[in-house]
């Protein structure tokens, strides 16, 4: 192959349903086909032009600018190479996956540069109101793992700390697999029983124990032809490890109180938050389980080790728990985002944001509804008032009785709700009179009428 592309190979890549680029020595693309166009084209003609200049906006290729380069390592060791990155497209920044292949020309030496792209379509580098988000390199590596084994049938084993979405992880697996349209079937191992672990993961006959009136249907059962995510992993009882190793080794398991064999055909994907080989030293976790479930193990990584996310993902959340409500963070409030640290992960920095759109007055959110008194031990500044107190004018930064501090936050909630009073006690879960009556207490008209509703006669 000399260095002009054979009309033949130009032909077959236009061919190609995926988008495929043609890339010499130089990183410049000798001619895209109609796909690659249509996916990641700017409307301009791409020959001629260097591929780190379509896909990034960069002067000089990837690996100079901190990225993994698969075209460089390609031409490195003479093989196909495959890396995941953040590539320009006309919808913005997005996650590709990027094979590069190598072809030879007659006398061995490579010449050109076969490129094959495909979006990663079950996670965003933008904001988004669903999925996993990010764009941080400890989250686009653990992106790159999880859709490398996705298109298999292995076990996947995902450690990280409690809060850091390894359920969304779980869930992209199943998506990107290829039993996507199948069942995606989670399984909270923490706080059962082993009875109970045994009933919910395999199903029971009609008599089995005390109160079981019907069969039914076990969990592995329902996940047959899906996926089968087994969080928290490491709280299974020792007795049952060795009958869910059983029925990993041999895809059979019996109903409690059956005999009939069953079968389920099931991909695994598991996680814990626990230190695996410390519980097999200490002797609560089966050696044999772990390195039969240990196939493909991820990393899913600390909120700590993607803070560059941190506003990412809070305007995503934003959308989340708040849709069509046009809630935006100030500056300055991002800044404190970015600022604070999360022992409880994503989903602290979740529960965060969701109640900041509780507390905010208008359509901007700053840090004062981002203050976490009550980590600190005191209630927040602005969620209660003291009598004859502005809302937001009161913090308890002293130990009272729980009653008062309830009395405290229901004075606070009557003057910042708009609404009666029936309305809030709905709101607050409390029937009308109790309502009434804990307000009363310290009003100077001990049986307030308001919006013509007498509370006596409720």
């Amino acid at each position: 192959m000399d260095a002009t592309p054979l009309p033949e190979l130009l032909a077959f890549l236009d061919a190609q349903p995926e988008p495929r680029i043609l890339l010499d020595l130089d990183y410049r693309i000798v001619a895209a086909n109609r796909a690659y166009a249509q996916e990641f084209g700017d409307g301009h003609s791409l020959a001629g032009r260097h591929c780190y200049e379509v896909s990034h906006g960069y002067t000089v290729p990837c690996d100079r600018a901190g990225e993994n380069c698969p075209l460089r390592a390609s031409l490195q060791s003479g093989t196909p190479q495959r890396t995941l990155h953040l590539h320009h497209t006309p919808r913005g920044e997005e996650h590709v996956d990027v094979e590069t292949t190598p072809l030879r020309d007659a006398s061995g030496e490579i010449a050109f540069f076969v490129e094959t792209l495909a979006t990663v379509r079950h996670a965003s580098s933008q904001p988004t109101a669903a999925g996993l988000v990010g764009r941080s390199p400890g989250f686009n590596a653990m992106l790159e793992l999880a859709t490398r084994v996705a298109p298999t049938d292995a076990s996947v084993l995902l450690l990280g700390e409690t809060g850091t979405g390894k359920e969304l992880v779980a869930r992209l697996v199943h998506e990107a697999s290829q039993r996507a349209a199948g069942p995606f079937v989670a399984v909270d191992c923490s706080g059962l029983t082993e009875s109970l672990f045994e009933s919910e993961l395999f199903g029971h006959e009609k008599g089995a124990f005390t109160g079981a009136l019907h069969r039914k249907r076990g969990l592995v059962e329902a996940a047959s032809g899906g996926t089968l995510f087994l969080d928290e992993l490491g709280d299974i009882p020792l007795a049952m490890q060795v009958k869910l190793l059983r029925l990993l080794e041999t895809g059979t398991y019996r109903r409690v109180g059956g005999v009939e064999i069953l079968r389920s055909d099931f991909r695994l994907v598991a996680a814990t938050h626990r230190g695996l080989p410390r519980m097999i030293e200490a002797g609560t976790f089966r050696a044999d389980l772990f390195y039969r479930i240990n196939v493909f193990p991820i990393r899913v990584p600390a909120l700590s080790e993607r803070r560059e996310d941190i506003p990412l993902l809070a305007q995503s959340f934003l959308e989340r728990v708040a849709p069509g409500r046009g809630l935006r963070f100030s500056p300055a409030a991002l800044d404190a985002l970015a600022g604070r640290t999360y022992p409880g992960n994503i989903r602290e920095l979740r529960n965060l944001v969701e109640r900041a759109t509780i507390l905010v007055h208008g359509l901007e959110i700053g840090p004062a509804q981002l203050a976490d008194d009550v980590i600190e031990g005191s209630l927040p500044a602005l969620a209660a008032t003291a009598r004859g107190g502005a809302p937001g004018s009161f913090a308890v930064a002293e130990i009272l009785p729980l009653d008062e501090v309830a009395t405290r936050y229901l004075r606070w909630a009557d003057a910042s709700f708009h609404g009666n009073r029936r309305d809030l006690a709905d709101r607050l879960g409390v029937a009308v009179r109790t309502l009434y009556r804990k307000l009363s207490k310290d009003e100077d008209d001990g049986n307030p009428v308001e919006d013509g509703i007498d509370p006596l006669s409720l």
